[in-house]
């Protein structure tokens, strides 16, 4: 991009903070919900640079971690069926599920690809007819749309043994569970970016609005997030919280209208089970009934009742991923944290995807990391 090194300036980064500090003067806390934040936030040393009196929690943005295990379950048992070739994004490969995971899958002899794209699993579904090709749909507004795409050109195309598991969740519903939940209280929301490309800044108008909860969309850049910052500490200082765009670069009140489009063709909204969350209503996307051919949710639902055999759903023992997912705890007070759950044999999958809060907290944090400047 452009200008990329004027959202890097180290300079500025520095006047920005100690202008947050000069007007911080209460403690605050501020969740992100997105995962590509929260390791910003980490690898440009954000929580050190902000004063003492800003606290940061990591949030529900990791698409990959909120994957409930009982879906993970369910896209492990697709695998096993006859002529089933299942297509994933590469972070899901070793997510835990009670019993296995794709990866152990594959191993065992299934036949599970990671892809780079909707369309690259749509392409193996073209170039082999008489198997079953299911993607596992997992991710937010920002992935929608693509899969949505997908399902139309294999309409168009006529490519009808492509299928997708829709995981797919909604960020604002989830925003207002926590909220009504009140385990942990918040001043302000760091929203999500690459969600609001597409969404927009209105439908988060209800938090301030219901809860008075200040709220500022961000970009990725440490001076992005320290100008969102700064943003929802003078809103909150002034007793006067509202949503704001610190990323117009990227977003616009309405959101994106052919993507919006795209997700209202293909999708009905939905309750979804979110991990360490439960089911939270109106907060996914399933197919609809004009495409639901492609649903393998509902294409292999008997098939899938008898591969299953109603194993119960298991959680790992002792892994905190559900309460670090919640802002009820960080990383650093999981006790496997670090020592039995690291990258390289994870317990939790917020320790397996690129932008899990367990695997950022490991790869850049520290607990003495203070907060001050």
């Amino acid at each position: 991009m452009k200008f990329l090194d004027e959202y890097q300036n180290s300079e500025l980064a520095t006047k920005l903070a100690h202008r947050i500090a000069n007007h911080s003067t209460k403690p605050i806390r501020l969740m992100e919900f997105c995962g590509g934040h929260t390791h910003a936030i980490m690898r440009h040393g954000i929580r050190q640079l902000v004063p003492a009196t800003v606290e940061m929690r990591a949030g529900p943005g990791c698409p990959v971690c909120v994957t409930a295990t009982t879906d993970l379950d369910k896209a492990i048992a697709l695998a096993w069926l006859p002529n089933v070739t299942i297509t994933t994004f590469g972070d899901m490969m070793r997510v835990p599920g009670s019993y296995s995971s794709l990866q152990r899958t594959k191993a065992e002899g299934a036949d599970v690809r990671v892809v780079y794209s909707t369309i690259d699993a749509m392409e193996i579904a073209r170039e082999n007819p008489k198997k079953s090709v299911i993607f596992i749909g997992i991710g937010f507004e920002t992935t929608a749309p693509t899969i949505a795409a997908s399902i139309i050109k294999a309409q168009q195309g006529g490519i009808e043994n492509f299928h997708v598991l829709s995981c797919l969740k909604l960020t604002p519903p989830v925003m207002k569970a926590l909220l009504d939940s009140g385990e942990v209280k918040l001043d302000g929301i760091i929203c999500p970016g690459h969600v609001s490309v597409i969404i927009g800044s209105r439908p988060y108008e209800f938090i301030p609005a219901d809860y008075g909860v200040a709220c500022v969309i961000s970009g990725f850049e440490p001076i992005d997030i320290l100008l969102c910052v700064g943003k929802l500490v003078e809103q909150i200082e002034a007793g006067q919280p509202k949503v704001e765009i610190a990323y117009r670069r990227g977003v616009k009140p309405q959101g994106n209208r052919k993507a919006l489009e795209l997700m209202g063709e293909v999708f009905q909204i939905d309750g979804a089970n979110w991990r360490g969350i439960g089911i939270v209503p109106q907060s996914g996307l399933k197919i609809n009934q004009k495409y639901e051919h492609f649903d393998a949710a509902k294409v292999f639902s008997g098939l899938l009742r008898c591969a299953r055999n109603d194993k119960p759903v298991r959680e790992p023992k002792g892994c905190r991923c559900g309460d670090i997912l919640r802002g009820v705890a960080t990383p650093f007070e999981c006790h496997l944290f670090g020592k039995v759950c690291t990258p390289e044999k994870p317990v939790g999958p917020c320790m397996v995807s690129s932008e899990g809060a367990c695997a950022a907290y490991y790869q850049y944090g520290s607990p003495e990391s203070s907060g001050k400047i």
